[in-house]
């Protein structure tokens, strides 16, 4: 019951994983909060979601426009901006840095842009709870399997992203900063799954990149039980990564295009892209540990390790997508269950 009576800060709330996060801290299942404040730049999203949740019954439907005396409140702002940041982070418990630019193909063309979302961002943060002494107690960074040996510049941005929050618990000691790491999350926006469906419904083709590459697969509520895990259990400076299955793109295709015609296209590595993710690299391994259905990688910090390390190392070497793939049978269950098939 993590999150009772806190006031919890969604930084990119309106995305995919954002949206979800916060839908699923409003159903109290983690303790009802005070309040949750959706951070974000974009008002037609707000807007959107704010519609979404009244008709879901989430959130009380609003005869007025009464903002900042509900439960749920919207913030427009960009973590790129300290002044936004500081505005924000100053009435947070906990603040869960969900803002991202994350398509690896628009980060390689705009670099620059993504080092001002997925670094400045967390730096702002880290910033306004260190110049101001904001009383923040939780600080919970997103990162994705990209920041593991990194080779494109969102996983790059997103491992700078990484240490500097693990960083931060030393100059912080009042406040935990943590961290979740996780592969793909099936459907989420501007993920493979939309596009495959999306060329299924045309006919065809549905394009894929390399036969034989492979991706972690997990829902996008698989991806937010990390999150709440981390918030529970997470130490200063420890990042919680869910042990996931893989599967390659082409049984992921096969999956959903299912008994129908439909032709397969292979139109080759976007840029930027790996052949295979790491959730775990052999380097983190043998720092980390397992707590129930996460590895836990530790800190690397003296300052952040624990007197108490009685803890078994978990991993012998890395934790990658293609050594945990899982037949095509097993890949059409996982759409199944998370009602992902056409």
């Amino acid at each position: 019951m993590y999150f009772k009576d806190k006031t919890v800060l969604v930084t990119g709330g309106t995305g995919s994983m954002g949206g979800r996060l916060v839908r699923r801290i409003l159903t109290g299942e983690e303790g009802l909060p005070k309040k949750v404040i959706v951070f974000s730049r974009d008002e037609a999203k707000q807007h959107d979601m704010r519609v979404s949740l009244s008709k879901s019954k989430i959130v009380t439907d609003e005869k007025i426009y009464s903002n900042f005396s509900q439960m749920l409140e919207f913030r427009i702002g960009d973590v790129r901006s300290y002044a936004d940041v500081c505005s924000a982070v100053r009435d947070a418990d906990v603040v869960i840095n969900a803002a991202a630019l994350k398509q690896v193909p628009t980060c390689e063309y705009f670099p620059a842009q993504a080092v001002r979302t997925n670094c400045l961002g967390v730096s702002n943060i880290i910033r306004a709870i260190n110049e101001n002494s904001f009383d923040i107690e939780t600080v919970i960074a997103i990162s994705t399997d990209k920041a593991c040996k990194p080779i494109n510049v969102m996983g790059m941005t997103k491992a700078i992203q990484e240490r500097t929050v693990i960083a931060a618990n030393i100059l912080n000691p009042d406040t935990r900063f943590i961290g979740v790491r996780y592969g793909n999350v099936m459907a989420s926006r501007g993920s493979v799954i939309p596009l495959f469906h999306d060329q299924i419904q045309r006919g065809g083709p549905v394009t894929i990149t390399r036969p034989e590459m492979t991706r972690f697969l997990m829902s996008i509520d698989e991806a937010v039980d990390t999150v709440f895990a981390a918030a529970n259990g997470a130490l200063r400076g420890e990042l919680y990564i869910p042990i996931a299955p893989s599967g390659t793109v082409l049984d992921l295709a096969h999956a959903l295009i299912g008994d129908r015609d439909i032709r397969v296209d292979i139109v080759g590595i976007r840029p930027g892209e790996k052949l295979h993710e790491i959730l775990v690299s052999e380097e983190e391994a043998f720092n980390t540990v397992r707590r129930g259905d996460y590895y836990v990688i530790r800190p690397m910090l003296p300052e952040l390790r624990s007197p108490d390390e009685t803890e078994e190392i978990a991993l012998s070497s890395d934790f990658s997508s293609k050594d945990s793939v899982v037949p095509i049978y097993e890949v059409r269950a996982l759409l199944d269950k998370h009602s992902m098939l056409l």
